[in-house]
């Protein structure tokens, strides 16, 4: 995408917006989902964000720490209630560099796409494994990339929200040689026009598995969503758990 830079992805402006286009309605259930496996913690949240996820779940009582790559979207993060108390680096999660060891490192909302290379991938599950106790494990929500299949010349537009004085539209573009997206979602108001760009690598479930191989770790288990629903080939998303 020409001129695109990542770090614009998650500004001033679109981290003040990204609220109200990243909140699912899935929330109670992945918080459910990691609580479950966390124990007593301490667990650690890669692109922790603006605490979507990192919020409720501290508030079951268990330690969660944060890297993200962004401060406005951690400033974000510290002005909602709690947000002060949890202890977040500012960072790349490919390489970052914590004094702790956690009974669960995860990424959640496809966050993990946003690693734009292989190597830069590979490096992250790695980072992973340096900071995962003996028994920890590492779970990552990921879309599955189907949308690829039969979409036409590489690229498609999608209606998102259509409403009486506002729309929403996703334009994405694929490239099969880098397994780059090019995406941009545009709201078009009475207020005027905003751009949401980002770009993502799109990576199958199968190529995560060979990374985690990599990085020494292996598949525990793969579910279709929060709530463990079989992974089939009609799932959209996959919850992925990988320990040593």
């Amino acid at each position: 995408m020409d001129g695109y830079e990542p770090v614009t992805t998650f500004d001033e402006p679109n981290a003040a917006a990204y609220d109200s286009l990243a909140v699912r309605g899935d929330e109670e259930v992945a918080v459910a989902f990691l609580a479950s496996i966390a124990g007593d913690g301490p667990v650690l949240e890669l692109a922790i964000g603006t605490g979507r996820i990192a919020l409720p779940l501290a508030a079951t009582g268990v330690r969660v720490d944060g890297v993200d790559l962004s401060q406005p979207m951690v400033d974000q993060l510290r002005a909602k209630s709690g947000g002060d108390a949890l202890q977040v680096t500012i960072g790349d999660l490919c390489d970052v560099e914590l004094d702790d060891r956690y009974r669960l490192v995860y990424v959640v909302f496809n966050s993990f796409s946003n690693v734009l290379t292989q190597d830069d991938q590979v490096r992250a599950f790695e980072n992973v494994a340096r900071h995962l106790t003996d028994d920890g494990v590492f779970v990552m929500e990921m879309f599955v990339p189907s949308m690829l299949v039969g979409m036409r010349n590489d690229q498609y537009v999608e209606a998102e929200a259509i409403g009486v004085d506002e729309v929403r539209l996703d334009l994405l573009r694929y490239d099969g040689s880098t397994q780059l997206l090019e995406e941009n979602h545009v709201t078009l108001s009475a207020g005027g026009i905003r751009f949401n760009p980002v770009v993502q690598r799109a990576v199958w479930p199968s190529e995560l598995d060979l990374m985690a191989r990599i990085a020494g770790l292996r598949l525990r288990a793969r579910y279709g969503g929060w709530q463990r629903e079989p992974f089939t080939r009609k799932s959209e998303l996959h919850v992925s758990v990988w320990g040593r």
